[in-house]
């Protein structure tokens, strides 16, 4: 996990042979910026950062489904909780459930546990736009592919 780059997903574990439900992992970095601040003395991953990861399990969960042909979008976080607090060096398991796709639009339903653990939970509605209207194709199927996400995909799992 690089926190200050908003690459939050380390690995793709499984994605199931229906794209329907995707399993991630990330691995809190023992050091970061975003500790400097928050908190100094009692090092946290804020709760944004961890709705941040819910959604991007949940875009390549839609990229997947989609067979990469519309870039998802945080658009809504719905009943967002949370639960725990995530320190450094955390290890962090992340899953997706897809509940609608299409339309233009994508609803999930994501949570995100440590060591057993409940940490957060949320919907998340995601815009989706063709790549054809946003350029960014290449760089995304780059980094599905760095996380393992095209792998998953073409193992079934």
């Amino acid at each position: 996990m690089l926190l200050e780059y908003f690459q939050m997903i380390d690995r793709v574990e499984m994605i199931d042979a229906d794209r329907k439900n995707i399993k991630v992992r990330s691995v809190v970095p023992a050091e970061s910026p975003v500790f400097e601040g928050h908190f100094p003395g009692m090092p946290l991953v804020p709760g944004v950062l961890l709705i941040e990861t819910m959604a991007q399990a949940s875009g390549f969960l839609v990229l997947a489904a989609t067979d990469f042909a519309a870039m998802p979008f945080l658009m809504s976080v719905d009943g967002a909780k949370m639960r725990a607090f995530v320190e450094p060096e955390a290890i962090l398991d992340i899953e997706a459930y897809l509940e609608h796709e299409g339309s233009g639009y994508a609803v999930t339903k994501a949570k995100i546990t440590s060591a057993g653990k409940k940490v957060c939970d949320a919907q998340l509605k995601l815009r989706t736009m063709p790549f054809s209207e946003v350029p960014l194709a290449l760089i995304v199927r780059k980094r599905a592919e760095e996380v393992g996400l095209v792998a998953a995909m073409q193992a079934g799992g």
